[in-house]
């Protein structure tokens, strides 16, 4: 869920290729045949699976990335070599296939016409999996889920070294947790209701007291959107009872940019609450996993409630104001809204000492050997 020009949540800026078009690029490009390709879904670029006719009967995915972003060709650069060292790590990532320049990516026209805009294209290779959002995620997947976060985090801050890395400090970037002031310009999508006056309500609390704490937390390089649908899993069980599952695959770094280690657990926090039918008990386990690597200090841990509040709120928020810009995307753009209010409204209602207790002794309980 990408973004970039300053606090610019998207411009009418998003590309819109036909598959005939899209694997015309992929050979002109990369020099691949293309035999089968179809849309994937996706929030602000445009994305294809495609497979190719050469040995073996290789699958990409081609990432269009829209036309705004494309004028940062640093900051591509930076999320590509980030995902590649990622991968030399270790870590479950897509990697590029190269053009016949041999480049990791290349700016094309989206047009024949002149004026067409020019977007920033990659083949990336194609990771299979199942998404978070379409499995019942158990403690195991979130804790695994948590370790990850934390590790990923980790490696990046202490050892990824790149000219580019220098463009992921993107101060007025809307989707950097920091940046939740920034939603009082686009408040007005919401319309006039119970749910904008809620968020208005976490807006002003974050500003009071996570904003003047952001001093005191530990800075990183953050993935930024781990959300149920960039995050692959595949199972390493037989039991449909208690199904073990393993990550297979991180998506779109597209949101990658210097933050704060508590603000990837509580993004992922937020996230995996989406699709659970218990969602106040999943933070817990998210928790421990994310501990276990890197523990958080007693004012990032005091910041989480309102930072996973907050999260809801930019999700929420600017889904509305996209979908406005892009109606006919409404359906993908709104996922997150479907339960996202319903939880935030929970959250709120039950307040954040229960909250927080509920999260803490469940993070306690995994240092004790006994998850509960």
């Amino acid at each position: 869920m990408s973004s970039s020009n300053d606090c610019q949540p998207q411009s009418l800026t998003k590309p819109a290729l036909g598959e005939r078009e899209a694997a015309e690029l992929v050979d002109r490009v990369f020099g691949l045949k293309v035999s089968w390709i179809r849309s994937l879904p996706s929030y602000d670029d445009q994305n294809f699976h495609v497979r190719v006719s050469a040995a073996g009967a290789a699958e990409y995915v081609l990432k269009i990335t829209n036309s705004e972003d494309s004028q940062e060709p640093d900051l591509i650069e930076a999320q590509t070599r980030a995902m590649m060292f990622l991968s030399a790590e270790g870590f479950p990532l897509a990697t590029p296939y190269l053009t016949k320049h041999g480049n990791i990516m290349s700016l094309e026209s989206g047009g024949t016409r002149p004026g067409s805009k020019k977007y920033m294209v990659r083949l990336l290779t194609y990771l299979p999996g199942t998404p978070v959002a379409k499995i019942t995620a158990n403690a195991q997947i979130l804790y695994e889920i948590g370790r990850l976060a934390a590790s990923m985090d980790k490696v990046l801050s202490e050892k990824f070294q790149h000219p580019s890395v220098k463009s992921l400090h993107r101060g007025q970037f809307i989707w950097n947790l920091a940046n939740v002031p920034l939603l009082d310009q686009y408040i007005y999508a919401l319309g006039q209701n119970k749910y904008r006056a809620v968020v208005e309500q976490v807006i002003e609390q974050f500003k009071g007291k996570v904003i003047p704490k952001l001093s005191s937390f530990r800075t990183c390089i953050n993935h930024g959107d781990l959300n149920d649908h960039n995050i692959l899993v595949d199972s390493s069980s037989t039991s449909l009872e208690n199904p073990q599952y393993r990550v297979s695959g991180i998506l779109d770094f597209s949101d990658m940019s210097y933050g704060y280690y508590v603000f990837e657990v509580a993004i992922a926090i937020m996230y995996m609450m989406i699709e659970s039918p218990e969602p106040l008990s999943v933070g817990g386990h998210v928790l421990a996993g994310f501990e276990s690597v890197v523990p958080l200090t007693p004012e990032e841990r005091g910041a989480l409630f309102l930072l996973v509040s907050g999260r809801f709120a930019q999700s929420l928020v600017i889904a509305a104001h996209t979908a406005l810009l892009y109606p006919e995307n409404k359906e993908y753009l709104t996922i997150t809204a479907r339960t996202g209010w319903k939880h935030l409204m929970t959250m709120l209602e039950v307040g954040q000492e229960a909250v927080e207790r509920t999260w803490f002794e469940t993070t306690q309980a995994y240092t004790e050997h006994t998850p509960v």
